[in-house]
């Protein structure tokens, strides 16, 4: 690995945006490919991050750091990839379901998935399930990611699928589900195709679930591409 790869890999670990702000403006004057900082520097460092979170050397607090530190570097290294037309390795739409107003633990899922590759469209929070349906009739979508802290929504995660099912367009997209009351039987129960109960495994589950997918992924900064609020708090937390 170049030396100011593992720069930007030992940054992103340790949470120094500052740092991975100025070395992929470094790796980029110094002739690097965007796509091998993308990957060789910045996911690859998410990766770890995501081990090491699943194995408790990381908790929440020290994986939204690390997150926030990739998010700094892919600010910088955005244009670069556009210009260049890096593909994603997915696009995502996500939301927290009808009538729950909390979105920590969807964002902390958003900065590790756009860690990982993915381009993600987020429609916030209580969102109905026709605008789920909306975004995916929009959008070349892949997986549509729903959020729920709390149990009373719980069954609008079902109703979501239900109008997804009656838009026609169940077969065209894959559906993952997460969040404090969720489990994994009512993941199987509602008809989902996987339950995440982190953010780590979401990504994990995400990557498992687009090999079924016949949708070639999309540009990476899809001039539709709608980031994220970027309200972010160190408070741990569920999906």
């Amino acid at each position: 690995m170049e030396p100011i790869l593992k720069e930007i890999y030992q940054g992103i670990l340790e949470g120094k945006h500052k740092v991975v702000e100025a070395n992929v403006q470094e790796a980029l004057q110094a002739g690097l490919k965007p796509k091998n900082i993308l990957e060789g520097g910045m996911i690859a460092a998410m990766g770890e991050v995501g081990r090491l979170f699943e194995s408790g050397e990381f908790f929440v607090p020290e994986m939204l750091v690390s997150a926030r530190a990739m998010q700094a570097g892919l600010a910088v290294l955005k244009p670069s990839l556009k210009e260049n037309n890096i593909r994603s390795a997915g696009r995502i739409v996500i939301g927290t379901v009808q009538g729950d107003m909390h979105d920590i633990g969807k964002n902390l899922v958003i900065m590790m998935l756009e860690g990982a590759g993915f381009e993600i469209l987020d429609l916030g929070i209580d969102v109905a399930p026709g605008q789920f349906v909306a975004a995916l009739q929009a959008e070349e979508v892949d997986i549509l990611a729903l959020s729920a802290l709390i149990s009373t929504t719980l069954p609008n995660m079902q109703a979501t699928i239900e109008a997804v099912k009656e838009a026609g367009l169940r077969e065209r997209v894959k559906i993952m589900i997460g969040g404090a009351p969720v489990t994994e039987g009512y993941s199987r129960q509602i008809g989902a195709d996987g339950y995440a109960p982190d953010a780590s495994r979401a990504v994990n589950l995400a990557k498992s679930l687009l090999p079924a997918l016949g949708n070639q992924a999309n540009d990476f900064f899809h001039a539709n591409l709608a980031l994220h609020n970027g309200r972010r708090n160190n408070r741990e937390c569920n999906e």
